[in-house]
């Protein structure tokens, strides 16, 4: 009964008898199939996303950005890159707004390597893509995934660190100093109507990337031909991965927006690695953010930082489509 109540069987057979009783379209035909799927993943995420915000943030009010910036201040070497990638993974859902909490990183004194740590990490990993990943693929899936962004950031940060690329930031950064904010502490029923008011604003901003995520992924399982993707872009074709990442990298969107463009790939014949690869290329390497940088950074940094990432992700999903 539980398993039935937590894998969201009781919300299958209600859109079941929704598409079929209500709508009149049989699920055997390709437009059940992607009217079900819209429906059904789009009530599924945006439960799973309200619960997993509301948790995470009443955890995350008592780390603030202050408190975490004066934390990274006194942490050194590796410990500094491991500390910023878990921090990441609290913090902004999209790669455009995590550029400014890096800006204000920078501009603060964090080390530049430990900065792009936070980068690399907080649009690829954060706690809403985590229990969506868990309801899609399980929780296998879900702890790889989680592990191997946080992996691309500490090490793409830390190879930043050691190349010493400093000089390839702006300027007039260095030359900013920003004070340290008050810290204020919350009550409990502070904490609590921070944790709401962050499921409302996340969830407005969010909203519309997920719809049309799920839509695009209804329409990849009710019509794409699984033959051909199964066939070009399964795991047994040795450059679906570098593919799939190079078209990503001009896209733009959140995880959780593609979260359900993975899952229609993966059940077309798709290899996970792929799929995988093309989820966190989207978030972690877009054209936005690229612009967001240049504002503070070289261009000969972008393309590093760029390279450093693109060629971890696509290292990700070879192994992905090893292991699963």
């Amino acid at each position: 009964m539980l398993g039935y109540i937590f894998n969201f069987g009781w919300l299958d057979d209600l859109v079941r008898m929704l598409v079929e009783n209500i709508f009149k379209i049989s699920m055997d035909t390709h437009l059940g199939g992607s009217v079900h799927f819209f429906i059904f993943d789009s009530i599924k995420i945006l439960i799973l996303l309200s619960i997993m915000i509301f948790g995470i943030s009443y955890i995350r009010s008592y780390f603030s950005v202050e408190k975490t910036k004066q934390a990274l201040e006194k942490i050194g070497g590796l410990k500094a890159h491991i500390a910023a990638s878990l921090f990441g993974i609290v913090t902004p859902f999209c790669s455009c707004s995590s550029v400014p909490l890096f800006i204000g990183f920078v501009e603060g004194g964090i080390p530049l390597g430990v900065t792009f740590s936070f980068l690399i990490t907080s649009p690829i990993v954060n706690e809403a893509a985590l229990v969506i990943l868990l309801g899609t693929f399980g929780f296998k899936v879900a702890l790889l995934y989680v592990i191997s962004g946080v992996v691309i950031g500490v090490l793409g940060g830390y190879l930043i660190h050691v190349l010493k690329l400093e000089k390839y930031v702006e300027e007039y950064v260095y030359q900013m100093k920003m004070g340290n904010q008050e810290i204020v502490e919350l009550n409990r029923k502070e904490r609590i109507s921070f944790a709401k008011e962050n499921v409302k604003d996340i969830v407005s901003k969010i909203w519309k990337y997920l719809l049309v995520g799920i839509g695009i992924g209804a329409l990849i399982h009710g019509w794409a031909p699984e033959e051909i993707l199964s066939k070009y872009a399964g795991p047994d074709n040795p450059l679906s991965v570098i593919v799939s990442t190079v078209i990503a990298i001009p896209l733009y969107s959140n995880a959780m927006g593609t979260i359900p463009i993975a899952e229609a790939l993966i059940n077309k014949g798709v290899g996970m690695g792929t799929a995988m690869a093309f989820m966190m290329a989207t978030t972690a390497l877009s054209l936005p953010e690229m612009i967001l940088l240049r504002k503070v950074v070289k261009p000969k940094l972008i393309g590093i930082f760029t390279g450093i990432t693109g060629v971890s992700i696509i290292g990700v999903g070879y192994l992905f489509n090893i292991i699963i």
